[in-house]
């Protein structure tokens, strides 16, 4: 009985706080990034370094996968926002593509000690920058399609 008297906007308000806090790890992957960029033009980038960035990379890139879009979806499917729920479906396999390569960036530079044998970790960085810029736009555009649109549907709840 007290499940059904939850509202709309107890039920889908932690999602807010779960895509505030995740936006937050992005910024920081973001800088971990940019960092670790700068420090692989001249060959000084640490393995410590770079372990920490493939460590934020993997988590972020979870949550994505196993907390936030899964939300989303949910709430689009709660709201029978069909456009949205289409939209996911047509984003979605680009993001795993692009998961797949943050996986196997980090699989080969996470955790070994000499793991740039051939002096390319530094342009497979930038592909992997490249590759996240579109992601975080791909992500922005489901935020905006799956979550924010119906921020007043939850306001009127």
């Amino acid at each position: 009985m007290l499940d059904s008297c939850t509202t709309a906007q107890e039920r889908w308000g932690g999602v807010h706080k779960l895509i505030d806090r995740w936006l937050a790890e992005r910024k920081q992957l973001v800088q971990q990034y940019t960092e670790l960029r700068k420090a692989s033009e001249n060959s000084q980038a640490t393995p410590t370094a770079l372990e920490s960035f493939c460590d934020i990379l993997v988590d972020y890139v979870s949550a994505g996968h196993f907390e936030v879009y899964e939300q989303l979806i949910r709430e689009a499917e709660e709201f029978q926002d069909q456009g949205g729920l289409a939209l996911a479906r047509q984003l979605y396999p680009r993001i795993e593509t692009i998961t797949q390569r943050a996986v196997e960036f980090n699989d080969q530079y996470g955790r070994s000690g000499d793991n740039d044998e051939h002096g390319q970790m530094h342009e497979r960085l930038l592909q992997l920058g490249a590759l996240l810029h579109e992601r975080f736009e791909l992500e922005d555009c489901l935020i905006e399609v799956l979550h924010t649109a119906h921020q007043d549907m939850l306001s009127a709840s």
